[in-house]
């Protein structure tokens, strides 16, 4: 189930062959460029064909009435409805933390203030189809909703019968969104990066999906339709560095728990040990056999399941930086001694108590995460992804006085006399 990977003794160069996801080296660029150009030219027509040939339905109204929304919270069962509640403060409060004061910044003359200003529309991509995902509504609308995004719309696509899922508006309800949509896959992010005769452009596209709508979501941001943030929220990840200490059954459960999201994914087990290669090897084995969702598991693990063997937990983090995993959990005896050597990751869980799935849920970092070796140079989603830093800059008679020189001299080394000339004008008539 779990291929093995024996890095022990291993010459240099390894790095650059680790095997990655088919879909990870081959994304499906010519097809999403032509759904993006269909829908930029024909809008809703274009939705509605595309959602009829992906997902066997073709909606006449591709909102979500608003009166649908505030209902399913209504008839969400009281357990389940606390449990959102729950998550919902704990991302809330996590997301409050990362508010930033606006600064300043003094000197020869010179004031430079710093003027933090959300972005006015927010368009977010839950995930669907296979599954139902309330906690991505929760982890990508509340940072958008500190952030003071005015208006927030979400996609995420219709299950068979046609209705989006109650459970998914029902934390639309609680996290505050105001249009949902039921629409999916790279039409939907067409859908909000361009507009259509029914859905209003945005400013930011944001949200985990399929390797079609991770692509798009890049390809309008490169046009530069919208911007989007900087990791690639593709399928999940998930490494699991373990010893001889480490659970067995801990181990195989959480390769197991991101694999079962789908295809395209990444579940690494690393570990100096080999009798805890085998032993995780054979309980992942026995639980994919058992698991509901064993179709999921077995077309992520075909392709991104590996075991591997290293020389010792420092090699163990040179390969988990190398692959910059979304999640990263340590689970050896002494987790805290390994976090030093972490440079690349999502986020990281540590201990036998920390399993991903508190991550995903409740612990309050949004579940948003950089995939597809994407950690290398980015984070989490945060408030900070639905800010603009605008800079508001004061200039004293003293201060031009001051550094004008300075401005002269790179304007001419530069040939750009009118910057120079701008300078001396006011030096020479004393203007403030």
């Amino acid at each position: 189930m779990l291929k093995r990977l024996d890095l022990r003794g291993a010459p240099q160069g390894w790095r650059r062959s680790l095997p990655r996801p088919a879909a990870a080296k081959e994304p499906p660029t010519a097809a999403v460029q032509a759904i993006l150009a269909d829908v930029r030219t024909r809008g809703d027509a274009a939705v509605r064909d595309y959602t009829e040939r992906f997902d066997g339905m073709r909606p006449e109204a591709l909102r979500v009435p608003p009166a649908v929304v505030a209902a399913a919270l209504e008839a969400t069962p009281p357990e389940l409805r606390r449990a959102l509640e729950v998550a919902h403060g704990r991302v809330l409060a996590f997301h409050l933390h990362q508010l930033r004061e606006e600064g300043s910044v003094v000197g020869d003359g010179v004031e430079v203030r710093e003027l933090h200003r959300p972005v006015e529309r927010a368009g977010l991509y839950v995930p669907g189809g296979r599954a139902r995902y309330p906690s991505t509504v929760l982890m990508t609308v509340v940072p958008a909703r500190v952030a003071g995004v005015t208006e927030v719309v979400l996609c995420v696509p219709r299950d068979a019968d046609g209705t989006v899922g109650t459970v998914t508006l029902a934390a639309a309800a609680i996290a505050g969104v105001n249009e949902v949509y039921g629409i999916g896959g790279a039409q939907a992010i067409a859908a909000m990066a361009y507009g259509t005769e029914s859905i209003r452009a945005v400013d930011v596209i944001a949200g985990p999906g399929n390797m079609f709508v991770s692509v798009a979501q890049r390809q309008v941001a490169g046009e530069g339709a919208v911007s989007v943030p900087a990791s690639f929220a593709g399928p999940s990840e998930v490494v699991v560095v373990a010893d001889d200490t480490t659970p067995v059954d801990h181990a195989a459960i959480d390769v197991v728990v991101q694999a079962e999201h789908g295809p395209d994914g990444l579940a690494w087990l690393i570990t100096w040990s080999e009798t805890t290669a085998d032993a995780v090897s054979d309980a992942v084995a026995r639980l994919v056999a058992e698991s509901p969702r064993r179709g999921e598991i077995e077309a992520t693990l075909s392709d991104g399941g590996y075991a591997v063997v290293v020389d010792g937990p420092e090699q163990a983090m040179e390969v988990a930086n190398a692959i910059a995993p979304e999640h990263l959990e340590l689970m050896n005896a002494d987790p805290e001694s390994l976090v030093p050597l972490v440079h690349n990751a999502g986020a990281v869980f540590l201990g036998a108590h920390a399993p991903a799935s508190v991550g995903d849920y409740v612990a309050g970092p949004s579940h948003v995460l950089p995939t597809n070796g994407s950690a290398r140079f980015a984070e989490a989603l945060g408030v900070h992804d639905f800010l603009k830093t605008v800079h508001v800059i004061s200039v004293s008679e003293e201060g031009l006085n001051r550094l004008g020189p300075h401005v002269v001299a790179l304007a001419e080394a530069e040939g750009l006399a009118a910057h120079a000339e701008s300078v001396r004008l006011r030096r020479g008539s004393g203007a403030r």
